[in-house]
């Protein structure tokens, strides 16, 4: 049943910023192999495949990055390979796809999946998807990953549960954005509260019916270049109509007020996700998970041609083709490329992406 219905749309238009200076405006985190041989936007397409058709995958992109995406991913169709003209945020992303998928297939389910994720157990995470999927089917549902909060996050927005509707499912009470750290601790003490994954899955027909309701001036653009997909007038109208449509979240514009509804009105489900979930959001995320599936005594991890370690421990470097030694320092990331290096601590690695802004601003754009 699932291969049938089943459409994921992958987010792939990051610049991972808080990954240069590996991740680059035309290579960027999603392309890049962090965690094994494949690239991310590979792991996520394999590890959805079992559930769908290689037909059935959607990739909302950029121009800089659409025709390396194609080349990773060969089985995905062309014309599905989406390159935005201008990033809007999420909802014109996701959108789009809705709006396209209402024109052949209306019952369809689509799952929205961002490009850069780690899943540490796969099986689960096709039964949780399932699940999904059937729930997000039945009607006009929204159905939202949620991930259980381990510690006092501030990078993450927050879902509140509210009762449970059937066996693990919990209603949706609201959506929170990213939280101060006092509130954070009340929200995981509290026990009721997710950590919103960027995951959801919802009918084509639900999610535009919930945009023409609540983003109508978004939704008739979208719907007008959904229209004309697959003539020649695509292109033209994508440039043309795109950039006009609200530069807007798919939480702020749908989740928000759909849930302020109520959570017996609003139609939104939580399935608590308990699968391994990582967004490798910065260095020290991925040092962190690199340790947690091999443990160091030192905690070093090191990408090198050979290394000498010294009374250092927690230290993060990737400089494949050196040598490295590291003497008596701890707690460090060290990111060598061709052009650039990055030295800083696994506490200020959430800052990189303020060197890619100030790059740009200096207009340095060999570097970004």
């Amino acid at each position: 049943m699932t291969k049938k219905i089943f459409y994921p749309v992958i987010l792939a238009g990051g610049r991972g910023t808080r990954f240069w200076p590996l991740s680059r405006k035309r290579k960027a985190k999603q392309l890049l192999a962090l965690d094994g041989k494949q690239t991310m936007i590979q792991q996520t397409i394999a590890r959805l495949q079992p559930l769908t058709d290689s037909k059935n995958f959607w990739i909302v992109t950029n121009r800089d990055l659409s025709e390396a995406i194609g080349r990773q991913l060969p089985k995905v169709p062309k014309k599905q390979i989406l390159a935005e003209p201008v990033g809007k945020n999420t909802a014109p992303a996701i959108g789009l796809a809705a709006f396209l998928l209402m024109r052949f297939h209306p019952e369809a389910v689509l799952g929205l999946f961002p490009s850069d994720h780690v899943i540490g157990d796969e099986t689960r995470y096709r039964e949780v998807i399932e699940h999904g999927v059937e729930l997000a089917a039945a009607g006009e549902n929204i159905v939202v990953l949620g991930i259980r909060p381990t510690r006092a996050e501030t990078g993450y927005g927050y879902i509140e549960s509210g009762a449970a509707s059937e066996g693990e499912v919990l209603q949706v009470r609201r959506f929170t954005e990213k939280p101060d750290s006092q509130r954070a601790a009340e929200f995981v003490q509290a026990g009721n509260y997710f950590w919103n994954s960027g995951m959801f899955l919802w009918r084509a027909r639900t999610l535009v019916n919930a945009l023409n309701e609540h983003l109508p001036e978004t939704a008739k653009l979208l719907e007008e270049i959904a229209a004309s997909f697959g003539t020649q007038k695509f292109e033209g109208k994508f440039r043309k109509l795109y950039p006009r449509c609200e530069n807007i979240s798919i939480d702020y514009a749908v989740l928000e007020p759909r849930s302020s509804k109520g959570e017996r009105e609003s139609n939104i489900y939580c399935i608590p996700a308990d699968f391994g979930w990582n967004d490798l959001g910065s260095w020290a995320a991925l040092h962190e998970h690199h340790s947690v599936r091999m443990p160091r005594e030192d905690g070093n991890m090191i990408a090198s041609n050979g290394s000498f370690v010294l009374n250092s421990q927690g230290n993060y470097v990737h400089a494949p083709s050196k040598f490295v030694a590291t003497v008596g320092v701890s707690d460090l990331v060290v990111v060598e490329t061709d052009d650039a290096l990055l030295i800083t601590t696994r506490e200020r690695s959430q800052d990189v992406g303020k060197i890619v802004k100030y790059l740009d601003e200096k207009k340095l754009h060999k570097l970004v």
